[in-house]
């Protein structure tokens, strides 16, 4: 009976162990199509993964990699920069789907605004999609700068581990 008990009491501890990504929850803005979750539920035994920021890489190898040129605008960078993350998260055995919590650091260029819609034409490639519509819960910043004077996007991530 102690044997029964001991097997049945670790089987219990271990079911959270056993959950698939379909258990995280991706709560939708009411009325809205807007690509991002209102909120996202993870289930209790589900192993989360926090991925550092990331920044973009040269966009044009050619230019002065001083100058803004050799960086891009908002939507090549923001490309740039997910392609780091899906690359980062595919060496930890996750993909962008397994994204949880977004946050994004946004510059605006001297005098001008952010250039939040070139983000959002670089984001909707990755979130959203038909091959990938689970949204993340999100933040965007706008900060006055990022390390590289010509980074105009920093992002990083939660993952849940399916």
């Amino acid at each position: 009976m102690m044997k029964k008990t001991f097997v049945l009491a670790a089987a219990l501890c271990a079911a959270p162990l056993l959950a698939h990504a379909e258990d995280v929850i991706r709560h939708k803005t009411p009325g809205s199509d807007f690509p991002i979750a209102r909120a996202v539920e993870v289930p209790a035994g589900k192993t989360t993964v926090y991925v550092s920021g990331m920044v973009p890489s040269i966009a044009d190898e050619k230019a002065d990699p001083k100058s803004p040129e050799a960086w891009g605008d908002t939507k090549t960078q923001t490309e740039s920069v997910l392609k780091n993350i899906d690359a980062a998260l595919k060496d930890l055995k996750l993909t962008m789907g397994d994204v949880v919590k977004m946050q994004v650091y946004l510059v605006a260029p001297e005098g001008k605004p952010a250039d939040f819609a070139g983000f959002m034409e670089g984001y909707t490639q990755y979130f959203g999609t038909e091959a990938q519509p689970n949204l993340p819960a999100r933040s965007a910043m706008i900060v006055n700068k990022l390390v590289n004077p010509n980074w105009l996007v920093e992002i990083e991530v939660t993952a849940v581990r399916p």
